[in-house]
């Protein structure tokens, strides 16, 4: 086990309140080359992977009575899966990750990163900017490049929010410190656990005994969307738990996304404000051991379906909130998303090129850590139900986590690479058959002495499956 290494899973694991003894069974195998980075990544997805499954195998020893199974973190596994939306191909075709008016701009003083991969999305920053809809995606790229350059960054950020679209200023790590709303970041704990003890009004709705998996029997309602929170719900999948992805019909979804994210869970479409819709999200909801939730905070408040409306209703649940910029700070009412975080926070300049044009992590890893805390999280909230019964409120952000990576982690030394393992994909990739093709796709990262080595099945079509527990 490396400093580094141990040290980003001893911070996650006393985030969650794990026993600290039990990082012992944790082992790491030759470091390996993947995810490149001048900042902490390779310290951040060990870390994250390594805190997943070893809460994974806390909850399978707590269910079996047996000892805490021995965990392993593979390097070239967690890499892999971190950049799994990269190396998905459908029936061979890749998938489109990012669509052409996403991206870094110049403007007059600077940069911006737009995000317009959803069709209304990308219909918002057009108009936001007076460009009308016409043509060609590289025309309208050259209108978006045109209009950007002549604008001031943080206006063009207030004017594409104030639209409803997705737009952020690129920042230097020290102007974002200097933001309310990286003030905000700065002062979110990594996970906020609530405990919410007390014996509920009605038993909690008993786990099968003799479970070969530590989910095994769990139902999760899957509220999320893109990545982070997708990723969760895929990691609970893999475990054993019965998880069901609700989505609203009014709202489109990448079918590659969904391809990504969708391996061992159910798929449906319920609109939450339409009442037959609404009976049946009521009727999962009464036996539902976890919810996890990707709106921004106050969206589903809206329809009675807060955090404190779901635990009074269910004093048993585990209600997992995750969203962009956290529930506190000017920016909590807005949308966000991985690469929004990295060039709001500062990320996007210390990764920039040496040209001084913005740069990226080698993964969408603030997205993907996210979801593998998000699934600790749930993991651990379960042992400590399965112990003492009561359910849990745990928030997180994506902001949060980027301040971790940026402050709370330290980088392996730069150009120590002669001890590290080549990287090759290749070995961390299984293929598939799927209703939407022939998938290849990356294997699970979390990992535990007998513990499950790939995926339940694979993803079916979005939205398509019966809004019911299987």
């Amino acid at each position: 086990m490396t400093h580094d290494s141990q040290n980003a899973a001893e911070q996650v694991w006393a985030a969650l309140g794990g026993a600290p003894e039990l990082l012992e069974r944790v082992s790491y195998g030759r470091p390996s080359a993947g995810l490149p980075a001048r900042l902490p990544v390779r310290e951040l997805a060990r870390g994250t992977v390594a805190a997943c499954s070893l809460a994974a195998a806390e909850l399978a020893a707590r269910r079996s009575g047996r000892p805490v199974p021995a965990v392993r973190v593979d390097d070239g596994a967690v890499a892999t899966a971190f950049t799994s939306e990269r190396h998905l191909r459908i029936d061979g075709r890749a998938p489109v990750n990012f669509a052409p008016l996403s991206g870094f701009w110049r403007t007059r003083d600077g940069w911006v990163r737009t995000h317009a991969n959803y069709p209304h999305h990308r219909a918002r920053l057009l108009t936001s900017l007076d460009i009308r809809d016409k043509g060609e995606d590289k025309e309208l790229a050259e209108q978006l490049a045109s209009a950007l350059e002549k604008s001031v960054a943080q206006e063009v950020e207030e004017r594409v929010y104030a639209a409803g679209g997705l737009a952020v200023a690129v920042r230097t790590p020290e102007q974002w410190a200097e933001h309310p709303a990286g003030r905000a970041a700065a002062a979110q704990p990594l996970v906020r656990v609530e405990r919410l003890d007390g014996a509920p009004r009605r038993p909690v709705r008993p786990l099968p005994e003799g479970a070969l998996l530590p989910a095994a029997g769990v139902r999760v309602l899957d509220l999320t969307r893109v990545i982070a929170g997708p990723v969760a719900g895929r990691t609970l999948a893999l475990l054993g738990a019965d998880v069901l992805r609700v989505d609203s019909p009014r709202l489109p979804e990448s079918a590659d996304a969904h391809a990504d994210t969708g391996f061992g869970k159910r798929s449906t479409r319920l609109d939450l404000a339409h009442q037959p819709d609404r009976a049946v999200f009521e009727e999962l909801l009464d036996t539902a051991d976890v919810v996890i939730t990707g709106y921004r905070p106050g969206a589903l408040a809206r329809l009675g379906l807060s955090a404190a409306a779901l635990r009074e209703r269910r004093p048993g649940l585990v209600v997992a909130e995750l969203s962009a910029w956290g529930d506190q700070g000017p920016w909590a009412q807005r949308r966000g998303f991985d690469s929004l975080v990295q060039a709001a926070s500062g990320i996007a300049m210390v990764e920039a090129g040496p040209d001084g044009r913005p740069g990226a992590l080698p993964a969408q890893a603030i997205d993907h850590g996210t979801g593998h805390l998000v699934a600790a999280a749930v993991l651990r909230a379960l042992t400590e139900r399965h112990d003492a019964g009561g359910g849990a409120l745990l928030r997180f952000s994506l902001a949060a986590t980027g301040h971790w990576l940026t402050h709370g982690l330290t980088a392996e030394p730069p150009g120590d690479e002669a001890g590290y393992e080549p990287y090759d994909p290749a070995r961390h990739l299984a293929r598939a058959d799927a209703p939407i093709g022939r998938l290849v796709h990356a294997l699970p990262p979390v990992s535990f002495a007998g513990g499950p080595a790939t995926w339940a099945s694979a993803p079916g079509r979005w939205g398509t499956d019966e809004p019911v527990w299987a």
